[in-house]
């Protein structure tokens, strides 16, 4: 009996979340449900346990995530299908608070249409109900209860050797047994549900991954001037504005090796590790970036920033979680504005820095919050207030349609996606990663890969190309030295030019390898000449609290 409830529960839920996933693809103004419930879990859970998750998980953190809530979800609607068979009114006010809770996550989200979510989530919900009552009254789980009649006088109507008794309980053996009806139903509303969940999916993930966004066209704009307190917003000021693009990337800053990434990493292939577990829809023409806690409050329109100076920028963006040797880091070529002529819009010079503005926080559309020192953004370095990733519009899920970018400093504490807001305040201040532990500072260590060769890799005896990238944003790299005895002996490795200091740079070394097994190692020196330190520490933990550190290792064999 609980098997049959359980399954119809279960059955009920995956029609309930497969109609409002399938809503959710059709119009993105309703929010996943799953996803807002995840969403929730992340923002209620201790710091420290979402910084072991995603040192333990990595990039699989969030799938793996959204498959607990699921289950989790599941388990619960099989409780109430089991609670239904004994007690109706109390599964139903379950099924109320159920209801009450994938309408109130569902308001986390920024941008909603209240109506239709609310709706959305009514009728999904009142429909898996429906699919699982038909189930339980398919099983013959509602008659059981009237098929053990109370004792009788025998013969009488109601005595358990009644006819009429007897035909009830066949009645319901047939309705449990004999009926294909449970199986067919299940089978049927499981599969639909499971494809409307499939296809929601599909289509959120489509319209979310923008695989082809639109080329950017800001050559030849006039100037335009962002609205401060009490002036007009837009107008052409007749300001002669400038658009700088960067010629191709030289032949001489790649090498050709196997496995060796490109220089400049495409944006489908670009690391993605976010707090937001959907991407925020932001409408361009409605967007606005407000700056405050400076000398002159002014707000920014997309336009506005079009028609300001723009210039285009090789910056690699590591993310602080990123272990020795891994792929969270990526080299792009970003388009924007300068930050440092936002803030003089505002107001805002070195001279005039105070305690009270000391710390730049940039807040994103659905409140997620990153600071780093305000001088940072005046020192000369090319931090961009972005618009664009290799000649296109940022997709969507790096930020659309404005993020910030700054050079030599790790995503956790400057690389607010879906920018909304910059304000100046104090160091007093923590950000969201700072509130669950990581450190305040945020600078990206040098660090180096190895990418042509990998652990455990059987080779071949000869001329082995042994190279990969080191980085070292805002300080570029002066030299890259590759061990293939365990670090006893270092062997200078061959540069590519330097594409710009805040981009990695690729190197190699040709090994003269011969049989045997051999570990080799990787490590860089920057442009201000401090080596790459040796003491291996993870992300998180270990005594730190602000990357990994130590030499890449790997082990092979040459036959």
């Amino acid at each position: 009996m609980r098997l049959k409830a359980a399954i119809a529960g279960i059955v009920g839920l995956v029609v309930a979340l497969g109609i409002t996933e399938l809503v959710h693809g059709l119009y993105e103004m309703v929010p996943s449900v799953l996803g807002s419930i995840a969403q929730v879990v992340v923002e209620w859970t201790p710091g420290e346990i979402v910084t072991q998750g995603i040192e333990l998980l990595g990039q699989a953190d969030i799938p793996v995530l959204i498959a607990s809530v699921l289950l989790g979800t599941l388990a619960v609607s099989a409780l109430l299908a089991i609670l239904a068979v004994r007690s109706p009114a109390l599964a139903l006010l379950g099924v109320a608070v159920l209801t009450a809770v994938g309408i109130a996550v569902s308001f986390v989200e920024p941008f909603i249409n209240a109506t239709a979510t609310v709706a959305t989530v009514v009728g999904a919900l009142l429909a898996g109900t429906v699919v699982a009552e038909l189930m339980l009254r398919a099983a013959g789980l509602r008659e059981m209860k009237k098929a053990t009649p109370d004792a009788a006088p025998a013969g009488t109507p109601g005595s358990p050797d009644s006819p009429v008794v007897r035909w009830r309980e066949a009645g319901a053996t047939s309705t449990s047994v004999g009926r294909g009806g449970f199986l067919a139903l299940g089978g049927g509303a499981l599969v639909a549900g499971l494809a409307a969940l499939g296809l929601g999916r599909l289509l959120s993930g489509g319209s979310q991954t923008a695989a082809a966004p639109k080329k950017l066209d800001i050559a030849d704009k006039p100037a335009g001037k962002p609205s401060g307190e009490g002036d007009q917003k837009g107008g052409g000021g007749g300001e002669t504005v400038t658009h700088e693009t960067l010629p191709d990337v030289p032949a001489d800053a790649s090498i050709d090796a196997p496995g060796m990434p490109k220089i400049i990493t495409p944006a489908s292939s670009f690391y993605l590790i976010d707090a937001a577990l959907t991407s925020p829809r932001v409408n361009a023409d409605d967007w606005k970036l407000s700056l405050k806690g400076v000398p002159n409050p002014v707000e920014f329109s997309y336009k506005d920033l079009q028609e300001m100076s723009t210039l285009e920028s090789d910056v690699t963006l590591s993310c602080v979680s990123n272990p020795v040797g891994g792929g969270l880091v990526s080299n792009g070529r970003w388009t924007g504005v300068l930050l440092s002529d936002v803030l003089k819009e505002a107001g805002v010079s070195r001279e005039n820095i105070t305690r009270a503005s000391q710390q730049l926080v940039g807040r994103s559309v659905d409140g997620w919050t990153a600071g780093f020192r305000t001088d940072i953004a005046l020192d000369g370095r090319e931090a961009l207030v972005a618009f664009g990733l290799n000649g296109s519009e940022l997709p969507v899920k790096h930020g659309y349609p404005v993020r910030l970018v700054v050079p030599g400093l790790y995503g956790y504490v400057s690389a607010t996606k879906w920018l909304s807001e910059i304000e100046l305040t104090s160091w007093d201040f923590n950000a969201y990663w700072i509130q669950r532990t990581w450190t305040k500072e945020g600078p990206v260590k040098t660090q180096s890969r190895l990418d042509t060769v990998k652990g455990g890799q059987n080779l071949q005896a000869g001329k082995i190309p042994v190279g990969g990238v080191a980085w070292a944003p805002h300080r570029g790299i002066d030299k890259v030295e590759v061990s293939t005895d365990n670090g006893e002996t270092w062997n200078e490795a061959r540069l590519a030019s330097q594409l710009h200091p805040n981009t990695w740079r690729q190197y190699v070394y040709d090994w003269d390898a011969s049989p045997g097994s051999y570990t080799l190692k990787v490590r860089a020196t920057d442009g201000e000449g401090v080596l790459q330190t040796a003491e291996e520490r993870p992300p998180h933990g270990g005594g730190g609290t602000d990357g990994a550190q130590g030499y890449h290792t790997v082990e092979v064999t040459v036959a």
